[in-house]
């Protein structure tokens, strides 16, 4: 079968490295992997340098869409992909997450009569305001192989009508639900090694001998707005001010810009920032940190996976298993509430970190589940 691998950001990238490695181990002879990256995110620290570091190969298509304003990125991408997939013609369509991406590729899909096969279906932060909210949601509904990586997101699809217990032959109308266990954990296992025999990042930032916090900021609500990131920024700049740890901030071109524009970049002063981190640079990072800060759906994950505490810069988060656990915390509004969490995940760190997103092998299992669905159609 052949199927087309669709990526534009980051964490997308990295997940679809998990499934070209056991399509190349496993399934080289069954499954043709047709790789297509948007070019959502064009900075070389970004994207492309991705490609290198988890040795997977260069995309087959590269669309080079770049940034624009949500309506207009996705519109190109709508075009061009729709070209791409009239040009492979792939039995399915895999899609990552929630970017626009994602959009715009189960849309052309769907509106082709190619089935859509979406990972990390079931997602739900509940606030329509975000763009990766709705963005999954409409993947969702376009999808007919939904791959959810928890127990929390079939909870949230059966909630939407669909039905756990379908039958072949399944299609858009009827679509079929796997609870999967999380991609991301895959990797997190088979490149932690490699990530501690090839960083250097601790000997070049001068972290041997520090205790740590790394922030990570990117979020449109987050930072479009210049009273919300300055209350992030302060927020930060009372950990580095206030305890007896630094402050880590590998800064998003994105983020980096708006600080200056908002005339912000006073408050940086006491804090380490860095440029982006490669792969394995973030995976060394987040084991080395004592707490982890971030508004990333997958840095969160990251954090439990290396069994590291977390307070989520946002009032709600997909992945609510973390706060069961007690492993995270949604971020306090009040600078003193917040400094209390701070000292109280550092000083009293989680112990207990339940396997709520599988056993690492979810890219075998949805390989074998697509082959599968593939033989039921032919």
């Amino acid at each position: 079968m052949k199927i087309c691998n669709v990526v534009g950001a980051r964490p997308q990238i990295i997940k679809a490295a998990a499934l070209s490695r056991v399509i190349n181990e496993s399934f080289n002879d069954k499954i043709e992997d047709i790789i297509i990256h948007t070019g959502q995110h064009y900075d070389l620290n970004m994207s492309d340098v991705f490609f290198n570091e988890m040795e997977i190969p260069l995309p087959t298509e590269n669309l080079g869409i770049g940034s624009a304003s949500h309506s207009v990125q996705t519109a190109k991408m709508l075009e061009k992909i729709e070209q791409i997939f009239i040009k492979h013609n792939p039995d399915v369509v895999v899609l990552y997450g929630d970017t626009n991406s994602t959009l715009a590729a189960s849309i052309s899909a769907i509106k082709m009569n190619i089935p859509v096969a979406h990972i990390e279906a079931g997602l739900r932060s509940f606030n329509k305001k975000m763009p990766e909210e709705i963005n999954r949601i409409v993947c969702d509904h376009s999808s007919t192989l939904l791959f959810s990586p928890t127990i929390t997101g079939l909870k949230n699809l059966q909630n939407e009508g669909f039905h756990l217990d379908s039958t072949p032959p399944y299609s858009s109308d009827n679509p079929a639900v796997f609870l999967s266990g999380d991609i991301m954990y895959d990797n997190s296992l088979f490149y932690r090694d490699k990530a501690f025999r090839l960083s250097n990042i601790i000997e070049k930032l001068k972290l041997n001998d520090k205790k740590f916090v790394l922030a990570t900021i990117h979020r449109n609500t987050n930072t479009d707005e210049p009273d919300r990131l300055k209350d992030i920024l302060e927020k930060l700049n009372a950990i580095a001010t206030q305890t007896n740890y630094s402050v880590v901030f590998p800064i998003h071109p994105r983020t980096k810009k708006l600080i200056n524009e908002f005339d912000l970049a006073a408050l940086l002063q006491n804090i380490i920032v860095i440029e982006p981190l490669s792969f394995f640079d973030m995976i060394v990072m987040e084991n080395y940190a004592s707490l982890i800060l971030t508004d990333s759906g997958g840095v969160q994950k990251e954090a439990y996976f290396y069994h590291k505490p977390c307070i989520i810069m946002r009032q709600e988060t997909e992945w609510i298993e973390i706060l069961q656990a007690g492993a995270g915390a949604l971020e306090p509004q009040n600078v003193d509430e917040f400094i209390s969490l701070v000292n109280k995940f550092i000083n009293h760190p989680p112990t207990i970190f339940p396997a709520y997103f599988g056993n690492g092998h979810t890219a075998q299992y949805i390989c074998e589940k697509l082959l599968i669905f593939n033989n039921l159609k032919s």
